[in-house]
């Protein structure tokens, strides 16, 4: 088959590119487009892909969301007319792809993992198959028009697809160190909010509250990586200590999360990422809970922050190399794949 992939976001390159692998290996031929936001166009160049860039984002309100999204899907279609007949679109919920499928009579697969995203009644209802990990509500789909007969599910998270056979690369120290991060020190790696995402249209004090504590934490260096260069540059001013750093450029998240002491983001696919590799986690999301996250916390594997005196608790130190263990879960990308390549 010919196989369209819409990259709409940062987290989908990595995602993408596992199944990207396994498609060609199966002897399927891949083409990509991808949207302008965060460094998910720096980050699908690093990872080998030559998407065709197509659209931005349209910034927090609502007017300007739905105008981009139906302006890049209008653009998608007209690029997506103007190639050799594709027999399948596929995203992580990109919108405006699945919409210019639909436009274009194309068969148009979308995956899944948060339950509470406004945007699942368009996904959901427009897409010809939908994809979730097992620990998806039935309730949501339901909600959202996801008819049982379109439906498939799969064991794991999204994460295990592409970091089940991960192994860190020794050379990603050099990088470390020209970021001003010993071998001595404790590492953090932090990920603020989606402040402009359609489900987080709030504000996170604890957020703030733990920049304020690592500010202080002098024994510890905490590598921020903001979505956008604004909330870098918004951020920047306000949170100044010297052992908070800014990288300009993408790292490789997966060498970053796997030297890392610990993990703490206010979104979700950082955390799963660190589940995944067996890294301490702590989420600070202010949003509704995804089930897959509250199985991790259950399973250990995440650490909930609710309040400022779990901030002040928080462990800061040196992970322990003997306790860390990795999901492994290698069978994920090929039942993934499957799923995708069935209809």
């Amino acid at each position: 088959m010919r196989i369209w992939i819409d990259l709409a976001n940062s987290p989908h390159v990595p995602f993408f590119r596992a199944l990207r692998e396994e498609f060609e290996r199966r002897g399927h031929e891949v083409e990509t487009t991808a949207r302008e936001f965060a460094q998910t166009i720096e980050l699908a160049e690093r990872a080998g892909f030559a998407p065709a860039v197509i659209g931005g984002h349209g910034g927090r309100g609502l007017k300007g969301k739905a105008g981009n999204l139906f302006g890049r899907a209008l653009a998608l279609g007209k690029w997506a007319r103007g190639r050799r007949g594709f027999d399948l679109a596929v995203s992580h919920n990109s919108y405006s792809q699945i919409i210019a499928a639909r436009l274009l009579r194309l068969r148009c697969v979308t995956l899944m993992d948060y339950e509470h995203q406004p945007a699942n009644h368009l996904a959901f209802r427009l897409a010809s198959r939908v994809i979730v990990p097992r620990a998806f509500p039935d309730e949501s789909l339901r909600r959202y028009g996801a008819r049982r007969a379109k439906v498939r599910r799969y064991d794991g998270i999204k994460e295990d697809v592409y970091l089940a056979d991960f192994r860190p690369d020794p050379r990603f120290a050099d990088e470390l160190r020209a970021l001003g991060v010993g071998a001595d020190d404790v590492l953090l790696v932090v990920r603020p909010p989606a402040r402009d995402a359609l489900y987080h249209r709030f504000d996170n004090e604890l957020f703030d509250c733990l920049l304020t504590r690592l500010g202080t934490s002098q024994d510890v260096k905490a590598v921020m990586l903001p979505r956008t260069e604004s909330q870098r540059m918004t951020l920047a001013a306000r949170f100044t200590g010297a052992n908070m750093l800014w990288p300009r450029r993408a790292l490789d998240g997966a060498n970053l999360i796997a030297a890392a002491d610990l993990v703490i983001s206010a979104g979700g696919t950082m955390n799963r990422e660190a589940a995944a590799l067996g890294v301490p986690a702590a989420t600070v999301y202010a949003g509704q809970w995804a089930a897959i996250d509250e199985e991790l916390v259950r399973a250990g594997r995440l650490r909930r922050i609710t309040s400022r005196a779990d901030i002040d608790n928080l462990p800061l130190r040196k992970k322990d190399g003997a306790t860390i263990d990795a999901r492994r879960a290698r069978h994920v990308r090929a039942e993934v794949a499957d799923l995708i390549l069935d209809m």
